[in-house]
């Protein structure tokens, strides 16, 4: 069963100094919101893969490509600005240490800046990725768009948000649940601010927020989530 280390939004000092132990796991899944080389440090540490979204205080990066050995954007090369050794999977898709992981980062727009998008556009992101997760499945003999876990910034609309404007949740999730069937959504935005913070249920998925680090036993796709 894979093993996760799972961080979003706050930097955990003994992670970044190397006070203490290193945790054991196969691979590293970020939330948003952490500096790029403080991600990079996770890997190379770790020694595992990682798996990115974005948070509504990252840069954009939209409109990268990969050719040949360089970046490229809008045909030019350029330097890409996120983690040097990790796979963003925003509105993405990605099988990484036998799991299957779907991406939607940003938060609900509230001001100007990159990675914040309306409830709408939200949506349309949500409806494509649930379609490049059918496609996935049908590629591997299966009928089922089903995924291990669902990694987003913000949460879903009344799941662990906020009432104020830059906390709220996104409506359009619990629809993607309900369509992509994760063990797990896993999301940060929401500071827990030294509270206690309660884990919720969407039906069979576990929906946790991941402010800081924490470690999550990621169960094989083909084993049903328990309620």
């Amino acid at each position: 069963m894979p093993r996760a280390l799972v961080v979003a939004d706050e930097v955990e000092e003994r992670l970044w100094t190397g006070c203490g132990p290193l945790p054991s796991v196969d691979l590293v899944l970020a939330a948003g919101d952490l500096p790029f080389d403080y991600l990079d440090h996770l890997a190379g540490s770790l020694d595992c893969p990682l798996v990115f979204v974005p948070g509504n205080h990252d840069p954009d990066l939209s409109g990268f490509t990969r050719f040949r050995g360089l970046t490229l954007r809008a045909g030019f090369p350029v330097t890409w600005p996120g983690p040097l050794g990790g796979g963003n999977a925003d509105a993405r898709v990605v099988d990484v240490a036998g799991i299957r992981v779907a991406g939607l980062g940003g938060s609900p727009r509230y001001r100007p800046g990159p990675n914040q998008w309306t409830q709408r556009q939200q949506a349309r992101r949500a409806r494509t990725l649930v379609r490049k997760a059918l496609w996935k499945g049908l590629r591997a003999g299966s009928l089922s768009p089903r995924v291990d876990v669902l990694l987003c910034h913000a949460p879903p609309r009344g799941v662990g948000d906020r009432p104020d404007p830059a906390h709220q949740g996104f409506d359009c999730l619990h629809r993607t649940v309900r369509r992509l069937r994760p063990r797990w959504l896993l999301h940060g935005h929401i500071h827990p601010h030294g509270e206690r913070v309660a884990e919720h249920r969407m039906g069979p998925t576990r929906v946790r927020n991941v402010v800081g680090a924490h470690i999550v036993e990621l169960g094989p796709r083909d084993q049903e989530p328990t309620r």
